[in-house]
């Protein structure tokens, strides 16, 4: 992936920090970090602020990464912005609790800014035979204990779409694939995540920003020529 141009949106969090590592720091890669807010740590990627939940601020990022890529060509997109509301007290919120304003904003973040995104730079990530990669959640197959109903329902909405964008995008030579992290060590954990990671997870621990990092990696470059259309599973066998 040396030199080769990437994009990779929600930045900040410590899966997209880990994918800028992957990418800029130990990759080589020309990246572009997109956020609400300045991430920690940029390995040499070039930040570009905006709000993905806010549609005329999304296409204007388009349009300036448009600018950034002189030759025109975009090699990998990751999808990783995500935002999962609490109720008071940060409790879960369900399908009877959230307001239609909240399943609004979850879904202009977690599933609208995504395809926003890829149709945006289409025309370059079809030139470069680039990849997508969507990040959906473990929550998106089953009811979680803690995952509010938006941020699930939108993360299962996702997973079709890629399903969805892997066949249209695919015949001009774009993959789409997404992974499902499951209980990863960051800062959106909730109490009583220990009792799933000692009941419910084979590994018996939790997983890192850096082995969600790595798959992704993975998913953008020719070792996984092939794969399209795929949610890879990282949970550790919590899906089991």
């Amino acid at each position: 992936m040396t030199d080769k141009k990437v994009v990779v949106a929600g930045a900040t969090g410590l899966v997209g920090n880990a994918a800028l590592r992957h990418f800029g720091g130990a990759g080589g890669c020309d990246v572009v970090a997109l956020a609400r807010r300045k991430p920690r740590e940029l390995y040499g990627a070039r930040f570009v602020p905006v709000d993905l939940a806010d549609p005329a601020g999304t296409l204007a990022a388009i349009a300036e990464i448009k600018q950034r890529l002189d030759n025109g060509e975009l090699h990998a997109l990751v999808n990783n912005a995500a935002i999962s509301p609490k109720a008071n007290g940060g409790s879960r919120l369900s399908s009877i609790d959230t307001t239609v304003d909240v399943w609004d904003q979850v879904f202009r973040v977690n599933f609208f800014a995504p395809i926003t995104l890829a149709r945006g730079l289409l025309e370059e990530l079809k030139a470069a035979k680039g990849s997508v990669v969507n990040v959906t959640s473990i929550a998106g197959s089953r009811v979680h204990p803690f995952a509010g109903t938006a941020y699930s329902t939108s993360k299962a909405a996702l997973a079709a779409l890629t399903r969805e964008m892997a066949a249209d995008f695919g015949p001009l030579g774009i993959r789409v694939n997404a992974i499902a992290p499951g209980e990863i060590d960051t800062a959106i954990l909730s109490p009583g995540t220990e009792d799933i990671v000692a009941n419910q997870i084979p590994l018996h621990r939790l997983g890192t920003p850096d082995e969600v990092a790595k798959i992704i990696y993975v998913l953008c470059t020719d070792m996984s020529s092939y794969v399209n259309g795929a949610e890879i599973h990282i949970n550790g066998g919590q899906h089991v």
